[in-house]
């Protein structure tokens, strides 16, 4: 028995030496048992972040390591809206909330930690414009900078057009798209009629 215990501890270790932030169902699914988990926090090995989520206990802190959280554990969800502009570099805006967006077929949970604000998309608004970071060993989903300014300015309701178009703004002058390819997503992302005069605006002495 000490040595298959022993063996699962090596197995948790290497696993966690690739994998950061891992949800309990991903050990238990690699032959992790849930009492060699709880041993290794209670040895202080790994963090228990919050319900089936835990944390190597060495791994440093990145700034941006809930969005990786918020990946874990929303599995169908993409960054989206303020949380992704802010990733961006495009607000000084700090949402309280990690914007998660899902299709509006999907489950939403509603985890304590990190707080998460769900915002349900029509399938189509789902499929396009999605990159991958990595983040604490997570590759998290995020919306491109085109996309979420396209979500943002066809969301007015949920987010300030200033914020909207703060994101605009910052989006040309630090040349992380071009109003060619801002224009295709709003277009693509039912946002057009509402962003062109903004981003006319903002052109119009380019």
């Amino acid at each position: 028995m000490a040595q298959q215990r022993q063996s699962q501890r090596e197995q948790l270790t290497t696993f966690l030496r690739a994998n950061p932030i891992v949800r309990a169902y991903e050990l238990r699914k690699v032959g992790i048992a849930s009492q060699t988990i709880k041993r290794a926090v209670n040895d202080g090995e790994i963090i228990r972040i919050s319900r089936g989520l835990y944390q190597r206990a060495d791994t440093d802190v990145d700034s941006q390591q809930a969005l990786a959280e918020a990946a874990k554990l929303v599995p169908k969800g993409v960054i989206a809206m303020v949380s992704a502009l802010a990733f961006h570099g495009l607000t000084d805006q700090m949402p309280r909330k990690i914007w998660v967006a899902i299709n509006t077929k999907d489950w939403a949970p509603a985890p304590a930690y990190p707080p998460i604000r769900i915002v349900e998309f029509r399938d189509k608004y789902m499929q396009h414009g999605i990159e991958y970071h990595r983040i604490s060993g997570v590759d998290v989903p995020i919306f491109s900078v085109q996309k979420t300014l396209a979500d943002i300015f066809r969301n007015s309701k949920l987010v300030d057009r200033s914020i909207a178009v703060e994101g605009l703004r910052a989006a040309l002058e630090q040349r992380k798209a071009t109003p060619s390819t801002i224009a295709e997503a709003a277009i693509g992302g039912g946002a057009w009629r509402i962003m062109r005069p903004y981003l006319e605006a903002l052109t119009a002495n380019g």
